[in-house]
């Protein structure tokens, strides 16, 4: 499964009942690219799309038992691969390497770039 079903649903899991364009706001990738992941996790039942009572259009997602399961085995494997990853560092370095890690996702330059427009950011 690609890594952007993964982290869509993750976000539907967190969110329940967050439409698929508001997936983009906290994972910033191409629209097409997010509509194709939630494509895929409704085909293999990870979730489902209900009509929003606001507004029958627009579909609320929200993860299925199978899609929860699948969730918690992806997170046990990726939280057993960062401690494989950050073995070498002491506990002092770990700690400095998230401080840091936390500051750059916090900054403006994740979702922005003075070096890539819009369109190559999207390719």
């Amino acid at each position: 499964m690609p890594v952007q079903a993964w982290s869509a649903l993750y976000t539907i899991d967190r969110f329940p009942g967050i439409r698929a364009k508001e997936i983009r706001s906290l994972f910033p990738r191409p629209q097409n690219t997010i509509s194709r992941a939630v494509s895929l996790l409704e085909r293999q039942g990870f979730i489902v799309q209900e009509a929003s009572d606001a507004d029958g259009r627009e579909k609320n997602l929200h993860a299925t038992d199978k899609g929860r399961e699948l969730l918690t085995e992806l997170v046990d494997v990726s939280q057993r691969r960062q401690a494989e990853l950050l073995a070498p560092l002491s506990p002092a370095e770990r700690a400095t390497f998230f401080q840091l890690a936390r500051k750059v996702a916090a900054g403006p330059g994740l979702l922005q770039s003075a070096v890539m427009t819009s369109d190559e950011s999207e390719a």
